[in-house]
């Protein structure tokens, strides 16, 4: 089976994920204290907005390193588009205008840490199906970045009942390890590709 299919369906899911996070914006009410719905809600979009960009881009430049798919691979990639689905339901509460609460924050925490978890899924499968030669593991090595930011990630749940803008800051040390291109990919793509 070729791989046309799985990038045009994860790039549908991508795209409505992305249109559900912001028609949860809304416009703020006439006068100051309208403001005060957007101070929670609008940081909540551009870290969720960044988080689902990131997945979209690697997603992008793995797949290329991916000649085939079979089923593991399928259902793997459906794995990874089920718990980036939950981003909105992730970001609308965190971005209640009441402030940020532990359970909410912990929630977001445990839906990033799940979502990196079926990314590795993913890409084991992918390996899998490449064989011992594989391009995909050749280019991510011992990969430090996708074990840290899980450690990160992980943390973020627990502490989230310490304080939870502390998972929020976590998040977001993850989004700025992974906002430049994986150039670990990128490096192994032919020059036309891309």
């Amino acid at each position: 089976m070729t791989k046309t299919r799985l990038e045009a369906f994860s790039d549908g899911v991508i795209a409505i994920l992305i249109t559900i996070m912001v028609l949860e914006l809304r416009p703020p009410a006439h006068g100051p204290e309208g403001y005060h719905e957007l101070k929670h809600a609008f940081p909540a979009y551009v870290l969720s907005f960044l988080v689902v960009a990131i997945y979209w881009n690697n997603h992008h430049h793995m797949l290329h390193l991916c000649t085939r798919v079979n089923g593991r691979i399928l259902w793997a990639n459906l794995h990874l588009l089920f718990w980036l689905s939950l981003i909105p339901f992730g970001t609308a509460w965190i971005s209640e205008p009441e402030g940020l609460t532990s359970l909410a924050a912990a929630t977001y925490g445990t839906i990033a840490f799940m979502a990196g978890i079926s990314w590795l899924l993913l890409k084991m499968a992918i390996i899998a199906e490449q064989g011992p030669d594989s391009p995909l593991k050749a280019a991510y090595g011992a990969d430090w970045k996708g074990v840290s930011s899980g450690v990160i990630s992980l943390l973020s749940i627990l502490l989230a009942f310490v304080h939870p803008y502390i998972t929020i800051a976590l998040q977001v040390i993850i989004v700025l390890m992974w906002i430049v291109p994986d150039r670990r990919i990128e490096s192994r793509l032919d020059p036309g590709i891309g």
